[in-house]
């Protein structure tokens, strides 16, 4: 059976800002995306989610619905939100927002949560709870490791 590469690259009802990157194949409806950012393959963005300017999205990561991520962020390979709170009795859909100046490492795994600005999360952490601002976390369930000077 042939593959058709195009048959992977969707981009419908998305809001575009200017000098925006994006790498095939990918997968973007609905979805708000600021100036000057990357998009890299294999990346989904959902509906009513938000990416600031000047942020880049690595390969392989899944952006979904109810995900807001601010201006400056980078966010690495195989980086999966959820929004999904696990109530046994009911769906219900929650909110990612994500600071400014974010660092995400590869293989990390975010819950709704709310992330400070100047956070970095090591590669691999799973992160279950809000993270203040200046925090560096890791680990599964991600801990603060470290505070960070903010200026």
């Amino acid at each position: 059976m042939k593959s058709n590469m195009q048959d992977f690259q969707t981009i419908a009802d998305c809001d575009f800002g200017e000098n925006i990157k994006i790498i095939s194949p990918y997968n973007l409806y609905g979805c708000k995306v600021g100036d000057n950012c990357f998009i890299g393959p294999f990346v989904e963005i959902q509906k009513n989610a938000s990416i600031g300017k000047n942020t880049r999205i690595s390969s392989h990561s899944f952006v979904c619905e109810g995900v807001h991520i601010g201006d400056d962020c980078f966010i690495a390979h195989g980086v999966m939100f959820t929004n999904d709170k696990f109530n046994r009795d009911k769906f219900e859909l929650a909110q990612t927002i994500v600071g400014n100046n974010v660092k995400i490492g590869s293989n990390s795994t975010i819950l709704p949560v709310k992330i400070g600005d100047n956070v970095v999360v090591g590669a691999g952490s799973v992160v279950t709870k809000d993270i203040p601002a200046g925090s560096v976390v890791a680990g599964n369930p991600a801990k603060i490791i470290k505070r960070r000077y903010l200026k």
